[in-house]
């Protein structure tokens, strides 16, 4: 056993000593220096996140502009109400949360339901509301037992109103919760900052095609916040920009007149203001109620809506496209005045058919109309004449002539949804079918063209747009529905201004004939019954559709279920010395023209031009006639 030197020992001490010293120091200045970088070189990065950590920046949704009438009455509107609400950060199980507000709120399956449903669909959102529309005594309720829910808070929310109901539901569209496929499309516009703490934009009408004019601008608030996330006190706030109103060209009285005038029947009616294009009424019937969709539609309403035989959610003065029926017949004798084919006391004899490649062509009159001009053949709508004109003008100089007057066309109106319809020539017919032998295009097809049947297909907008150009001898506007746009901050208007698209070369004395025509049908002709005694002068056509084929059968409407039943349509322009308005109407499965659509047109001309309320809606004519009796639908017709 050996011991170290007393002396040995205390230097060794001394030495580890030194060296632990030195260790120590040396970790001492790595933190210093550590401390120092970050409290000098850092300094901004961290305060900033401290400052985030005590400050919450809270959007303001702005307040969404109204849309009223073309006299300021109100058609879409916003409201004040409380809602509950938590954060997604906040939340851990939703039964039980569920089951502990009960006692204060009420919570229905309903609720429950959405609340879900939003919370998988809107996962970005700040809050997701529990309850909406809170009565005051609710929230004083909940605000005294508040400390027990960490993160559920009452919150004042907007909502849309429509409270017109159903009324030009079509037009104003709705709004409804983002989704994910309205956030794509706000990112790609690159405007998801100014939808911070927005939860609603606009789903169809003009709700959504003027969703940037009535969203506005998000503003923001700063406020100093606790440990558990509750708002301690604002220390900045930037105030939102309320979206602009929209002035719609639109009359509310006039729609109303002219939906209720349908009583239900399916159809649609446009009117437009033929020196400017705007849209006086668009009717799509049956409606809808769009408050429904403004906090999620439940799946009663829906699945009763989309399930509908009826198709309540079809905008059928956009998206339907039908046959003209007879309503063609007067462009077809512009087309002949203009091209020279035709003279107007040049008159034929209508034996009750036209044969043409070994196939009969019936009139629709047994026995044929006996000598017909052009007047007699508007008028009273004699099919014989414009088979034989059809065969005349050719398939081609048809085409390019309608084409002017937008058939066939989207019109540009300002909504989404418009179909293009059918303007038949052989360029579409060889674009839309695959098979060659069907691509020809063969002269017997011109003949049912020739009276608006066979593959003519337009929407209703596209013959109010075309009865309007027609109206203003040959100037063709776009429609619109917006008047102009407000400004709520400065009062400023930005004027949607009218917008020719095409001013046709047509002669003032063929246009100034077949408007005097168009008042024969309904001073002596087919539209003689609904326009009785009116009080000013009615430039129009009746006209008849075909659903299905008859396949030489005789028509016999009460024989015939009633979604088989033709089309009933109507095109007029009042007063004729000076259009102040035009006006296409679809009455579907109406049968004759005069029967079901002629009496609505005169029920909204009255309203419109002598201001008369009507007294109840528009009922069939059921002693009416048009340019196809039942009897006449023989075999072989195209009628």
């Amino acid at each position: 056993m050996s011991f170290d030197a007393p002396d040995q020992e205390l230097q060794h001490f001394r030495s580890r000593l030194l060296v632990a010293g030195s260790f120590m120091l040396l970790c001492f200045a790595v933190l210093v220096a550590r401390f120092g970088w970050l409290q000098i070189n850092r300094f901004d990065y961290y305060h900033t996140r401290a400052e985030d950590n005590r400050i919450a920046l809270v959007p303001i949704s702005p307040n969404r502009g109204l849309i009223v009438d073309r006299d300021g009455e109100v058609l879409a509107r916003n409201y004040a109400a409380y809602t509950l609400e938590i954060a997604p950060t906040h939340f851990r199980r939703a039964d039980p949360l569920f089951d502990q507000l009960q006692s204060v709120v009420e919570i229905t399956p309903r609720d429950r339901r959405r609340f879900r449903k939003i919370l998988d669909e809107s996962r970005n959102f700040d809050s997701v509301p529990i309850r909406i529309r809170l009565s005051d005594e609710e929230v004083a309720r909940f605000v005294a037992r508040r400390f027990e829910f960490q993160g559920v808070e009452v919150k004042a929310r907007l909502f849309r109103d429509y409270p017109n109901g159903s009324l030009a539901a079509h037009v104003i569209g709705y709004i409804g919760r983002i989704n994910e496929r309205d956030l794509e499309r706000i990112a790609a516009r690159e405007a998801s900052a100014n939808y911070r703490g927005t939860e609603h934009i606009g789903k169809v009408g003009l709700e959504q095609s003027y969703e940037d004019e009535l969203h506005g601008v998000t503003g923001f608030e700063e406020v100093e916040v606790d440990a558990g996330g509750r708002a301690v006190r604002q220390l900045r706030r930037t105030p939102p920009t309320s979206g602009n109103n929209l002035v719609l060209t639109l009359d509310r009285g006039l729609q109303r007149v002219a939906e209720n005038a349908f009583n239900g029947r399916r159809g649609a009616l446009v009117a437009i203001e033929p020196a400017t294009g705007g849209v006086l009424a668009l009717v799509s019937s049956p409606s809808f109620n769009p408050n429904l969709f403004v906090d999620g539609i439940s799946t009663q309403d829906w699945n009763a809506l989309n399930n509908s035989p009826d198709h309540p959610l079809l905008n059928r003065a956009l998206a339907s496209a039908n046959p003209p029926g007879s309503t063609f017949k007067p462009f077809m004798a512009l087309a002949a005045l203009t091209t020279g084919k035709r003279t107007a006391d040049q008159a034929i004899v209508d034996p009750g058919y036209f044969d043409f490649g070994g196939h009969r062509f019936r009139d629709d009159k047994v026995g044929g109309h006996g000598m017909v001009d052009m007047y007699k053949s508007i008028a009273f709508s004699c099919n014989t004449y414009y088979y034989r004109l059809a065969a005349d003008l050719g398939i081609e100089q048809i085409a390019g002539f309608m084409d002017g007057f937008g058939l066939g066309s989207r019109t540009g109106v300002d909504l989404e949804g418009e179909a293009s319809g059918v303007l038949p020539s052989p360029e579409w017919k060889r674009t839309r079918f695959r098979r060659v032998e069907q691509q020809k295009w063969f002269a017997g097809e011109t003949i049912s063209v020739g009276i608006g049947q066979g593959y003519n297909a337009y929407t209703p907008i596209q013959l109010a747009s075309a009865v309007a150009t027609l109206a203003a001898d040959g100037v063709r506007f776009r429609p619109h529905l917006v008047r102009y746009v407000e400004d709520v901050r400065t009062g400023s208007r930005r004027v949607i201004e009218p917008e020719p698209l095409l001013h046709l070369p047509l002669a003032q004395e063929h246009v100034d004939f077949i408007k005097q025509a168009m008042e024969g049908v309904n001073l002596e002709g087919t539209g003689r019954r609904a326009f009785k005694d009116a009080g000013y002068r009615v430039a129009g056509k009746t006209g008849t559709a075909q659903v299905f084929s008859l396949r030489g059968a005789t028509y016999r409407e009460k024989q015939i279920r009633e979604r088989l039943r033709d089309h009933s349509l109507y095109v007029a322009f009042a007063p004729v010395e000076k259009p102040a308005i035009a006006l296409a109407v679809l009455v579907e499965n109406g049968g004759f023209g005069s029967q079901a659509a002629a009496p609505i047109a005169r029920q909204v001309l009255d309203y419109y031009l002598l201001g008369i309320e009507p007294e109840r809606p528009a009922l069939p004519d059921e002693e009416a006639s048009d340019e196809i009796e039942p009897a006449a639908a023989a075999q072989g017709v195209t009628p």
